[in-house]
């Protein structure tokens, strides 16, 4: 005889669907059975509520409380025009709750195998310029005003732009899913970016569904975040920041690091060709265009004029590329080199199981095993 539940919370299985951004109506219409459960019909066995806390990503134990659990989101999140909000879908808070775990996890190891904090987190605040901001990130990365120019394109400079970074101390993870999970996406007009800020491990994450035309900009918003020891998240729509105060200095520092206000309005007498004047200063043609409406050298209408074409031009290509690739590669920009680094430095020690590693990286049994020994000292 087959065991069933019958003291099920009608209430909790309706905020599980609910939460996991599913439309109850439409739920009920694939999933039937569901319905019957809320009705007091039938009851589920313990394989079918199981299923189902699988395909609404909710734990297990939670359809027994007897009202939904707080889940609050503990760093500010920002939306273009709308300020501040206090809740985001499930796919990002389950993304911010997976990067937090890493970062716990690695502020302990490296407490513990006596790393000293990074002197430049919090080193600034929201009343100091925008310029010497930029100035001591120039400064950490060992990076000069025109560093970018050896370069042939915006692309080669994004990649190491990425690795000075890791280099001095900040975990960087591009991801456009939940992990490794295809099936839950990110959508980018939710959430471009967030960084976590601490003295010992910052994390940024960078929504690589994004174009990497917009990534650029994101990755220096986040480091200026870090510099004033903000931990936030944001969707900068159309490539603008919300109206807050950090948001809007945090923009001002990626500008000027990326494009130089003295050295483009310089270039800008000679050409007025956003794809000229990428190549030329190595930042994508959406960074210039931004930079030009931010010095009031085009209007509101031209910039949304270019960047709209743009973007339908960028969803265009992407539609017409071909799914797969390598997964070690993806699994590379996912995780964070430094951070698996970290990691398999701590499995050798003996700090840490390898069931541990598993879970920390979203690599498992042999895949983790590849991709330490054949992926994780190719640059």
């Amino acid at each position: 005889m087959v065991n069933r539940i019958e003291n099920i919370n009608s209430n909790l299985i309706e905020w599980a669907i609910t939460r996991a951004g599913f439309k109850l109506e439409e739920f009920f219409t694939k999933n039937p059975t569901v319905e019957e459960w809320i009705k007091g019909n039938k009851y589920p066995t313990i394989k079918q509520l199981e299923d189902f806390t699988h395909k609404v990503h909710v734990p297990f134990g939670y359809l027994f409380l007897n009202e939904p659990p707080q889940e609050e989101l503990n760093i500010p999140f920002f939306r273009t025009g709308k300020g501040d909000v206090q809740k985001v879908s499930l796919n990002v808070y389950h993304t911010i709750q997976m990067l937090q775990e890493r970062q716990t996890w690695l502020t302990e190891y490296l407490t513990e195998s006596g790393y000293d904090d990074l002197g430049f987190v919090e080193s600034f605040d929201k009343n100091d310029s925008y310029r010497e901001i930029v100035n001591s990130i120039r400064k950490t990365l060992g990076l000069n005003e025109d560093w970018a120019k050896e370069f042939k394109t915006w692309e080669e400079t994004l990649d190491y732009l990425t690795r000075k970074i890791e280099d001095i101390g900040i975990i960087i993870t591009f991801n456009g899913v939940v992990g490794n999970n295809t099936r839950r996406k990110i959508n980018v007009e939710e959430c471009r970016g967030f960084v976590l800020v601490n003295k010992k491990a910052p994390f940024l994450f960078i929504n690589s569904t994004d174009a990497k035309a917009a990534q650029m900009f994101t990755l220096l918003h986040e480091i200026a975040h870090i510099w004033l020891g903000e931990s936030a998240g944001f969707d900068n729509d159309d490539m603008l920041p919300a109206d807050n105060p950090i948001e809007k200095l945090c923009d001002k520092v990626a500008a000027e690091f990326l494009v130089p206000e003295i050295h483009f309005k310089e270039l800008w007498k000679t050409s007025k060709n956003f794809s000229t004047l990428s190549r030329n200063l190595k930042v994508s043609p959406i960074v210039i265009a931004r930079r030009a409406l931010d010095l009031n050298l085009i209007t509101k209408g031209e910039f949304f004029e270019f960047y709209n074409s743009y973007i339908k031009s960028f969803q265009i290509k992407k539609e017409n590329q071909t799914s797969g690739g390598n997964f070690y590669a993806t699994a590379r920009k996912r995780v964070s080199l430094r951070f698996v680094n970290f990691v398999n430095n701590a499995v050798k020690e003996n700090n840490l199981l390898y069931r541990d590693a598993y879970r920390l990286t979203n690599l498992r049994g042999n895949t983790y095993d590849k991709f330490v020994n054949e992926y994780l000292y190719k640059v």
